[in-house]
């Protein structure tokens, strides 16, 4: 969907602070033992450190990883949804790992256990987000912020 450099920072700022918000939340809640409305006021306090993190992890890093590993997966012939839905695949399945274990070092008592359960909990929970509610929902942000002179989005 980004055409340009610019394109590509601001869908990436949207998009990282989408997700990176979820799953504070979601990481609160599980060590609260339930979701309330606390949890969406704490995930803010952790935001001034997580989404500069994987803003520049995925700007720099795992956007350009993801679409050469997605395009040992699909083909450039393949039809766009499909190759959209195995980068961001790809893109979760980079991400995940990483930012659980930056989380573990700042948040939790850091051990070799606790970043695979940190990653088993995460990961599940990271792929639907990205697939059915994040992806969808940054995209029509984008869309809406940079229409294309009336020209439809593949």
């Amino acid at each position: 969907m980004p055409k340009t450099k610019f394109e590509d920072f601001i869908f990436t700022i949207i998009m990282a602070t989408v997700m990176v918000y979820a799953m504070i939340v979601y990481n609160v809640a599980l060590s609260q033992g339930d979701l309330t409305n606390e949890a969406f006021l704490l995930a803010l306090g952790e935001m001034k450190i997580m989404v500069p993190v994987a803003f520049l992890l995925e700007f720099f890093v795992v956007g350009k990883l993801a679409p050469k590993l997605a395009f040992k997966i699909v083909q450039p012939t393949d039809r766009p949804a499909v190759i959209t839905y195995i980068i961001s695949i790809c893109i979760v399945c980079i991400m995940c790992p990483i930012m659980s274990f930056i989380a573990m070092m700042l948040f939790k008592e850091p051990s070799f256990a606790m970043w695979i359960k940190t990653v088993a909990l995460n990961l599940p929970c990271a792929l639907i987000f990205q697939l059915l509610f994040c992806g969808p929902l940054v995209r029509f942000i984008f869309r809406s912020i940079f229409r294309r002179n009336g020209l439809k989005e593949k």
